[in-house]
């Protein structure tokens, strides 16, 4: 998942775009503010995802993984760290 800050007609905009490991987009979502965790969620919650070591999702899919606990979902999401 990236997520980047971007102005939309004037105003400024999270976009969250879901790709697949070719870098097709699979998924996008805007959001005035930031919240990775709805955007992860928002296409059905994923097996696996995988980021770099920067770690500026890590905070969010470890948050989704709170939530589907608390949901008593039987999901987690694997999170898989890479150097880039």
């Amino acid at each position: 998942m990236d997520e980047t800050y971007i102005k939309v007609k004037g105003k400024w905009t999270y976009l969250y775009r879901a790709a697949d490991k070719f870098g097709k987009t699979l998924d996008f979502m805007f959001s005035e503010r930031p919240d990775g965790a709805r955007a992860i969620a928002s296409n059905g919650v994923p097996e696996k995802v995988v980021i770099d070591k920067s770690g500026n999702n890590l905070l969010e899919l470890k948050w989704a993984n709170i939530l589907l606990k608390m949901s008593r979902s039987n999901s987690q999401i694997k999170i898989l760290q890479v150097n880039t």
